[in-house]
Parts: structure tokens; sequence; C-alpha cells
């Protein structure tokens, strides 16, 4: 057989991407375990009526056919007020192009702008799928850790110092998966101000910006001079309740979105057109997504009060998006550990914090994709289980 190519084989070279525990409570929770899954964020509830509606009339239509490789350019339009309303830049529908979910908006802009060998920064505790996305390109990668401390905020001068003269991207996240960090201006004009001066790329992945909790989403698009420097990944996944239709988009300059579209040429061939029509209908009418941001908000009102008050165990960032991160590192530094365990003794699904960087090790990830009713049964378990925990390292030292 052939060998497989590098590019193919170097996305993910260990094998292994700390989404083990995840992929084992689905396989106990399919066997018919009652495994608490608060371990990835996908919704529990369904896709807003109106937008389903929407597309069953669509298709019904006969809407069945290729569009245009760019998306349509309704759909382009509807995307371009969206990204005005998120990044506070008044947007034309030639500075966007539709993709096939918020991970393709990455994928093609990695590829925008990198060229094999090139360096790029990510800012940790990111997504998981950052680091591969950008060795898929070919490219080097350094990873610059927001300290827990300092609220999983990043310092302008940790990302300083990663900078080499082959840099060319810096990859950001806020609201934060997985953290729940909402970044400050402060954090965000320490940034621009580095892709200014280095003359950067910046990839900010801005799909959550609906769900910022109390505080309010600023892009760094709308910095000065960033405007021409920002490519801004965006998704319907999180804002309107469509994680399973694929629907995104990238923002950027209109010369490089125009060269751009050879991309969808040879990859994505455009998006399905009953799908995009249903798409407008959504974004033209906000289908859910004032009621999507509520309910988060009201649910991590829930869970942070539930864990406030446990012994060993505090929160870090949390402000907004669709998580919580908890700091274990007092109960059990090793992070994976405390997951494996959790899952084990009380059948409740959470993501090792180490999965999204380093800087998140000693932390869990709590998905708040579940009823409040599953979210206090979950802190509930969580206290006992950290409790037990304690009260074995106490015996084991006596």
């Amino acid at each position: 057989m052939p060998r497989l190519s590098s590019r193919v084989a170097g996305i993910t070279p260990s094998g292994k991407d700390g989404w083990e525990v995840h992929f084992e409570a689905m396989t106990r929770r399919h066997a018919g375990e009652p495994i608490i899954m608060l371990s990835v964020g996908d919704h529990d509830f369904h896709t807003p009526e109106a937008t389903v509606e929407a597309c069953v009339r669509e298709l019904r239509a006969g809407h069945h056919h290729y569009t245009q490789l760019a998306g349509i350019p309704r759909l382009r339009e509807a995307m371009a007020k969206a990204s005005a309303a998120c990044t506070g830049v008044e947007t034309t529908w030639q500075e966007v192009i539709g993709t096939p979910g918020g991970q393709a908006a990455l994928f093609a802009a990695s590829l925008a702008a990198t060229d094999p060998g090139d360096h790029a920064i990510i800012v940790s505790p990111y997504y998981a799928t950052y680091p591969p996305t950008f060795r898929s390109a070919l490219v080097d990668i350094s990873v610059v850790d927001a300290p827990a401390e300092n609220g999983f905020q990043p310092r302008a001068a940790d990302i300083e110092a990663a900078v080499r003269p082959n840099t060319r991207v810096i990859l950001i996240n806020t609201p934060n998966n997985p953290t729940g960090a909402v970044y400050t201006r402060e954090t965000l004009e320490g940034i621009a101000d580095i892709c200014r001066r280095h003359d950067l790329w910046l990839i900010s992945d801005e799909v959550y910006w609906t769900i910022g909790g109390n505080h309010q989403h600023l892009s760094p698009r709308s910095l000065p001079g960033m405007a021409e420097r920002t490519l801004v990944v965006n998704s319907m996944s999180k804002s309107h309740g469509m994680t399973g239709w694929r629907i995104g988009w990238l923002t950027g300059p209109q010369a490089i979105i125009e060269r751009m579209v050879s991309l969808n040429l040879v990859s994505t061939y455009g998006l399905p057109d009953f799908l995009s029509r249903a798409a407008i209908d959504a974004l033209e009418n906000n289908h859910g997504v004032a009621e999507i941001a509520a309910r988060y908000a009201e649910r991590r009102a829930v869970f942070l009060d539930a864990v406030r008050s446990m012994n060993g165990i505090g929160v870090r960032g949390s402000e907004g998006g669709m998580y919580v991160m908890l700091d274990v590192s007092a109960v059990e530094p090793d992070d994976e550990a405390f997951a494996w365990g959790l899952l084990n003794n009380e059948q409740v699904a959470v993501m090792p914090g180490r999965s999204f960087g380093k800087s998140a090790s000693g932390h869990i990830r709590i998905s708040l994709c579940q009823p409040d009713e599953l979210l206090r049964e979950a802190a509930s378990r969580i206290a006992r289980f950290a409790g037990s925990y304690l009260d074995r390292k106490i015996e084991r030292r006596a």
C-alpha cells in the first residue's frame, strides 16, 4: 500500500487528542448506562421550529441544486449583517464567504493566512481542533498560555515573546471555548498592537459572540487598523441552535475573500441550496438567538450557584459561552485522572482541561448543554466525588 501523506498523518500525530473520556462516555451511554453528558457542546434542544419549517418549505419548493461557490448572494448579505452586529464594523456581502460550518471557515482562514513552513501562534486554552488545523496546513505552531490565575486572559507580553521572523498569524477565541472567558478590551488591544507592529493576520473565532453572559462581546476587528488584518470565524451552530446544519462563514477584507472563492471551488463547491435558504430565514429573523442566549445565561447561573461552595474546587473564567471551567487541582492535579474517576464513580462525563492546552491543566470543562435539574444533579455528584477523593488522600497521608 502506498504511504499516507505527511499532511494527513500529521494532523493528530500521537493518535491521542484528549477526547478519550468523552468517547468512552458515549460508548457507555449507548450501551444503556445513565451517564450525564457534560463533555460536548451540542445543544440538548432542537433547532428552532421556525428554522426547521423554513428548511422544509425550501426543500419542497425544489431548491435542490448547486449554489454559488461563495454562497447565495442573499445569504452573504444576511451573513454580512450578522458580522456587522458581531464585530461592530460595517460589512458588505463581498467581505464574507459561506462555509459548511465554523471549522471549515477556520481551515480556510489558516490556508489564506499562511504558507507551508510559516509559523502561527495559538492562545491556550484553545478549541481542540486549532493545533491540528494548522498542522494540516503544514504550519509550525507555538502555544501561548493564558494563565488561569489571570482569568484565562492572555498577556500581550507572552504573545510578543513568541513572535518569530516567519510568524504570520495569531489565533484567538472569545468568548472562549473551553474556559468561558470573555476577552477584555485591554487584552484585545494588546494583541492588536502586536499584529499591527509585526504585520500579522489575526484569526478571531467568535462563534459564541451572542452567548456572552453579562459581558459585552468586543471583536478585535473593530479596533483601529484591524479590519484589514482580521479574519473572523463565525457559525450558526451555537447562536442559532443549528449544530448539525453546518452553516458558517468567514469575514475578512474584500480582496482576500474574493480570492478565497477558489478554495471553495476545490473543497466545498458551495453550500446546499435548501439549507442556505433556511439559514437566510434564520439570520434575517434571528430565530432563537435571544432565547438561546438567555437559556445559557440561566444555566450558567444555576451551575455556578451549585458549585461555588464546593471544598477544593474553584471557578475560572466562565463568563460566557456554553461552558464552565472548574479548577480541581487542589483535589487532583491530574485533570484526566479526575475526569476518569468522575466517569467511573459518578457516571458524569466532563472534558479534562489538558485537552485544550497546558494552561487548562488541573481543570475540567463543564458543558451547559443539559437542563437545570441535570446540571444540579451533576454538581452534587462532582461535590460528592471530590469530597471522597479528598478523604482518601487524607487517609493515605495518615
